[in-house]
């Protein structure tokens, strides 16, 4: 297929579902701040004040800034089923619409509700994170391979990194993460959830085993593979046109303390990526834990920006190194571990490491616990935000490209769209397709 042919395809129909997400589109009869029934919901509460609004109409995208008529703040789900309830029986001549926003990291205004309703999902406590260790013969869970598997129920508004801390204290940790963990379940699930480990888990959404949705009618629905499975199916990954997730169980596994966390370089993209297809390979599926890899254009002194976090296994080689003017790949690998562990790791991390083909003088390791490892973006978000560089606009894009095209778009524009520094993220890694 022609690149430039299937880049337009793929752009068209991202660009048409992300204008929709978790926005309930239903044509409903216009209607005041003044003139919703407070008396219509639970323990929760609305905000008509100016700053609640103008929040709302925030996102990490920061490109688009649309104010809803009020922001709903529930205690329980059954605020968000009545308050959608009570908006849908409205009729049929209104305009309203409905925004579930959960960390509010959507890119163009999807969380947003332009003179509707923005529900605000990070409100959501009840019911509390509850863990379950174990089988139970009263277990009412799948029938399938994960049925034993340990699991975490969790609001649909709870952010990963309160997940991670909570399920740690019992040795447990959820199977696939993002990049960032500042987020809400409810917005990662409603789109996918993919980091470096969703080559061996898949993305979040394949690690979930039920969900509680609120559909656009106002109705609370248990769904799984076995029950709704259609809804079920529906929900993840679907764009939030299917219901507010607002409770969902979370597969877990046993957590290590450390990870082995490594960088190289490749001047060449083939050697490059032929190294990762390789790592997420069946036969060296268990190579590494996290794989994934982004592209340097034109960094002056990268190397030693690395110094101020990973150590070079030959800092001479290192020194001589230079990445001005040059277009580099990066591979980025971490094995977790626990230090009992340690020798048998460093064998296996340098066993595979020598079937791989990056530049000697590149290799660069360091050693950090697995909170450190998890929550590595939000030390990053941390010093952007002390120089006033986070809350800029983010126009970002994702897209999954066929491995028979991959070497046609890196060329197309690695080669000639990207050509000058950049100084937002680049990333590039695979995922098994059976995933």
């Amino acid at each position: 297929m022609n690149i430039i042919a299937f880049l337009r395809s793929f752009t068209i129909l991202f660009l048409s579902c992300v204008t929709i997400i978790t926005r309930f589109d239903w044509c409903f009869s216009s209607i005041t701040a003044s003139s919703f029934s407070l008396n219509a919901v639970g323990g929760g509460h609305f905000s008509f004040d100016e700053t609640s609004l103008r929040n709302a109409a925030k996102d990490f995208g920061n490109r688009f800034q649309y104010q809803p008529m009020a922001v709903m703040n529930p205690e329980s789900v059954s605020d968000i089923a009545n308050t959608i309830k009570h908006v849908w029986l409205m009729g049929p001549t209104s305009h309203l619409t409905v925004a579930a926003r959960g960390h509010a990291h959507s890119l163009q205004g999807q969380a947003q509700a332009p003179n509707g309703i923005v529900i605000n999902m990070e409100s959501l406590k009840l019911p509390g994170m509850q863990l379950h260790l174990g089988p139970d013969s009263d277990s009412d869970s799948d029938s399938d391979s994960d049925s034993d598997s340990p699991y975490v129920d969790v609001s649909g508004g709870e952010l990963w990194i309160n997940i991670l801390h909570e399920t740690l204290r019992f040795g447990l940790t959820p199977r696939s993460w993002t990049d960032y963990l500042h987020l809400t379940v409810g917005g990662t699930l409603s789109n996918a959830g993919v980091s470096g480990q969703a080559f061996r888990h898949g993305p979040q959404i394949s690690n979930v085993q039920q969900l509680e949705i609120v559909t656009g009618t106002g109705q609370v629905v248990n769904c799984s593979k076995d029950e709704n499975g259609e809804l079920f199916h529906s929900v993840l990954g679907g764009l939030g046109q299917f219901g507010i997730i607002t409770r969902a169980r979370i597969l877990l596994e046993p957590a290590p303390t450390m990870v082995k966390w490594i960088r190289v370089l490749y001047s060449d993209f083939t050697a490059f990526t032929r190294d990762q297809e390789k790592l997420i390979s069946s036969e060296n599926n268990n190579a590494f834990d996290y794989i994934e890899g982004f592209v340097i254009i034109n960094r002056t002194g990268l190397l030693n920006n690395w110094r101020s976090t990973f150590n070079p296994q030959d800092p001479i080689q290192a020194n001589q190194f230079k990445s001005d003017g040059r277009t580099l790949f990066c591979l980025e690998l971490a094995k977790y571990f626990n230090p009992q562990d340690i020798d048998f790791v460093n064998e296996e991390v340098e066993k595979h490491l020598s079937y791989l083909h990056y530049i000697e003088s590149t290799l660069f390791l360091t050693e950090v616990t697995y909170v450190e490892f998890l929550d590595r973006v939000h030390v990053s978000e941390l010093k952007l935000r002390s120089k006033g560089l986070w809350d800029v606009p983010h126009p970002w894009l994702n897209l999954f490209v066929p491995r028979s095209n991959i070497h046609k778009f890196a060329q197309v524009v690695f080669g000639n769209i990207l050509t000058e520094t950049s100084n937002g993220p680049v990333l590039i890694y695979p995922v098994n397709k059976s995933k």
